[in-house]
């Protein structure tokens, strides 16, 4: 082992993957600290619930991943990722048994969304055809855009509220009841502006990369990063947890993938007062509780185009999803919760034994909620899979305090590395020109506290060492 490291990441976590990886591509000697049995972070699979049954801990679906300019970068199939693609990526039902389904192709997709076929394909061609320019200046935000013009009509579009947006843009339930589930992803009351960059996003996103996920569990794509960097000639170490930035081995920069409150904790004694107070102001968001179920057959769907679809969006119309999503805001734990739910095994039978099959699904709380939300999620795919109980052969469930004790950085079960409203959309964790960088020059932070946004794409880790690499404290070693 080399004596004095280039640098140490720690969090094996997609970003923190990602920042090595960079690093190592630039010939630099890196190893990767990880608390946990396995590498992975909010990237990982086990079997949860019964022997043979690959359940996804945390993150599932993985249409931000797939269309990565970073990830896109990396010869990750050459190291076991397949992704898997759905027939179709998403399907939204409703009471009445019919379902809006978001299809590959704009066309497809509106086809079944009645009075707004001919609008949805004029309102969402441009936004489709700007998702690649987007996902480029965010892997690359200093960049001059290459078609600002794009940029400038998506950015117009995506500040505004996601309910004004759907209720002014579509007329049918449909397509407002589609539009509404792919905006709620926002952990924000759908009344609050900038939640139509996330419906926009994800619509974009199943149009031009779908929504796929790795065949045998969302594990094989953090196993094909660790591979890959292990290629490179990085190191990734499990079961070593760090309390303390000065317990380290020597290095010449720390990479933490953390957020602002590890961040403190490990390396508060090395930052001036100043900073670590607004570190402390930083807002964390609503926490998540989930569900996993071991299924004797599959999801008996009312609306039989969900049998289609990777994922389902349950929670009724526009208004009822935004009802949900409003309680939560107000610390309330929905009674009839946005539900978002993901059927694998439809797609890859690796994930269960023959015949078998799995689910996954979780709700949005307020953050730290001790409300077991189990029979409300339930009872949201029972009102639209009549049946759907009676094939449970085991469930596991995971709350928002027992998510925070899985993963430290899921402070109040806050997956997201913290709140996505007001600024903390646009400048985490706080305004400054190289986010990652802190007073200490050997110090950065590279998860997704820190831009472009949270999701699996490892944009956040890939900047952060680039902008390490740059550094001037780097370049006079």
């Amino acid at each position: 082992m080399t004596s004095v490291l280039d640098a140490v990441v720690v969090g094996a976590g997609p970003n923190g993957l990602a920042a090595a990886i960079t690093l190592a591509r630039a010939g630099r000697s890196v190893r990767v600290l990880e608390a946990g049995p396995t590498p992975g972070g909010g990237a990982r699979s086990a079997e949860l619930t019964l022997p043979g049954f690959v359940h996804d801990v945390c993150s599932a679906i993985h249409p931000l991943a797939a269309a990565s300019p970073f990830f896109r970068q990396l010869p990750l199939d050459a190291h076991g990722l397949e992704w898997v693609h759905p027939e179709a990526p998403l399907a939204h039902p409703l009471d009445n048994g019919t379902a809006a389904l978001l299809e590959r192709g704009l066309e497809a997709t509106a086809q079944g969304l009645g009075p707004d076929a001919e609008r949805y394909v004029a309102w969402m061609r441009p936004m489709a055809r700007a998702f690649d320019d987007v996902l480029a200046q965010l892997g690359d935000p200093l960049r001059f855009p290459r078609r600002p013009l794009r940029l400038a009509r998506f950015g117009l579009r995506a500040m505004r509220s996601s309910r004004s947006l759907a209720e002014s843009v579509f007329q049918g339930p449909l397509a407002r009841a589609l539009f509404a589930g792919c905006a709620a992803h926002s952990f924000s009351a759908l009344e609050r502006p900038f939640t139509s960059a996330f419906g926009i996003l994800l619509l974009a996103s199943g149009h031009a990369v779908g929504w796929p996920f790795p065949r045998g569990g969302t594990q094989k794509l953090t196993d094909a990063l660790v591979s890959y960097l292990r290629a490179l000639g990085g190191e990734v170490v499990t079961g070593h947890r760090v309390h303390n930035v000065d317990e380290l081995p020597r290095s010449r920069a720390v990479l933490l993938d953390v957020t602002p409150e590890q961040l403190v904790k490990l390396a508060g004694h090395r930052l001036p007062p100043r900073y670590v107070e607004r570190l402390r102001r930083f807002r964390y968001g609503p926490g998540v509780f989930k569900v996993d179920w071991a299924l004797s057959g599959p999801i008996p769907w009312r609306a039989q185009a969900c049998a289609r679809a990777g994922t389902v969006h349950l929670g009724g119309t526009l208004e009822e999803v935004a009802a949900s999503e409003a309680a939560m805001s107000r610390g309330e734990a929905p009674e009839r919760p946005y539900v978002l739910l993901a059927q694998h095994t439809l797609f890859d039978e690796s994930r269960a034994p023959s015949g078998q099959h799995t689910g996954w699904a979780y709700c949005h709380v307020p953050n730290g909620s001790t409300v077991d939300m189990t029979e409300r999620i339930e009872a949201q795919v029972e009102r639209f899979a009549p049946g759907f109980r009676a094939r449970i052969l085991a469930r596991h469930t995971r709350s928002p305090a027992q998510y925070e004790a899985y993963n430290p950085n899921n402070i109040g079960g806050d997956i997201s590395g913290g709140s996505l409203e007001g600024m903390q959309l646009l400048a985490r964790p706080m305004a400054k020109l190289i986010p990652y960088a802190t007073p200490d020059p050997r110090i950065y932070l590279c998860s997704s506290s820190t831009p472009p946004m949270p999701g699996v794409h490892g944009l956040c880790g890939f900047l952060a060492a680039r902008a390490l690499l740059a550094s001037e404290v780097w370049r006079k070693g």
